[in-house]
């Protein structure tokens, strides 16, 4: 299969580009390096790999992208840590809303031409911003309040661009929401604004990388923020990009949307704590909480079943396995600068 995959030098397609190699599949990848600079990715000259520098807001190279591919993932975005949901609230809102103009015109025109099989939208946990029912399953878009931020908004619509391009057009789709995806290689975007967290400067303001780096510069007491019961569900990468390949794969996923996620429940004091061991051992741990931001919701809980029903697809990789893994690629990119 021949897929073309938008943003793909960003986190987790970053992940999902090597997943869809490694199980055989042609991939095109197009992104404008507006996040992180221009980056160098293991799969570069891999030769089912095309690359193509480019704006995915741009429809006419698009069509020409997505003309002979059997499916498209539609995971370009404006996006960085919480701190930009308020700072850039309107941005995220407007671009992204032209990004996905752009992939579903293009993926349109395909799809009357009898190439195109199927859009892949690459949603968000976000759209269950305001829910009060735990677990969350998919659906529960359609029941709870919309999204109070601009962000959680606008993932809100992408799954509706599906819903509208399948009502009009028959264009089959699949959403597929991420929960708390963590890893390596993901770095400060490049329109991050400074913050600091006690004495330290956040790399990207997301949960994991950040305190990791806290920890290893030795700040102690820990800053944390809020009072640090915040529950998350943090999804290594790998696991991510298979479910996403699975969506892809499937016949089943097939105009239907997917929570992919670990169906084990993390609060970020646990987390922290957990860090914390990993790094300092036995050593005392303090933490402070600091004011928390805007929209840091405090339950994100999926529900985990339909994907393990329908496709197969469960988590394996525990936190304390994908910490192993980011706590040593932080300290690397603290000593050579790259966060």
């Amino acid at each position: 299969m021949k897929i073309l995959v938008t943003g793909s030098a960003g986190f987790i397609a970053g992940y999902l580009v090597e997943e869809l190699l490694e199980c055989g599949h042609e991939v095109v990848g197009i992104d404008n390096f507006s996040k992180y600079g221009p980056t160098q990715k293991q799969v570069d000259g891999h030769e089912r790999y095309t690359f193509v520098q480019g704006d995915c807001k741009d429809v006419a190279l698009l069509k020409r992208l997505i003309g002979d591919c059997d499916q498209v993932v539609a995971a370009a975005a404006l996006i960085g840590g919480i701190s930009m949901f308020h700072a850039f609230a309107y941005d995220l809102l407007a671009e992204n809303e032209r990004i996905l103009a752009a992939t579903f015109d293009a993926a349109l025109g395909a799809f009357r031409e009898k190439k195109l099989q199927k859009i892949n939208v690459l949603s968000s946990s976000m759209v269950f911003e305001n829910t009060d029912r735990y677990p969350t399953p998919e659906g529960e878009q359609l029941r709870c309040p919309p999204p109070s931020s601009t962000y959680g908004f606008q993932k809100l619509s992408s799954e509706y661009f599906a819903k509208g391009a399948w009502e009009q057009y028959r264009l089959p789709y699949t959403v597929i929401r991420p929960f708390n995806c963590i890893g390596v290689g993901e770095k400060r975007a490049l329109c991050d604004k400074e913050i600091f967290s006690g004495n330290v400067r956040l790399a990207m303001s997301h949960v994991v990388p950040d305190l990791v780096q806290k920890v290893l510069k030795g700040q102690d007491p820990l800053h944390i923020l809020g009072e640090g019961s915040q529950v998350r569900h943090y999804t290594y990468g790998g696991d991510v990009a298979r479910g996403i390949r699975l969506c892809v794969e499937s016949t089943r996923a097939v105009n239907e949307d997917f929570n992919i996620s670990t169906a084990r429940s993390t609060t970020v004091l646990e987390l922290a704590k957990l860090i914390w061991r990993k790094v300092k051992g036995d050593a005392p741990f303090r933490h402070v909480s600091d004011p928390p931001f805007p929209y840091d919701v405090q339950r994100r809980v999926p529900s985990v079943e339909k994907a393990k029903r329908v496709l197969g697809f469960e988590a394996t990789t525990s936190l304390e396995e994908a910490l192993d893994e980011i706590i040593p690629w932080v300290a690397k990119q603290l000593e050579i600068g790259g966060i």
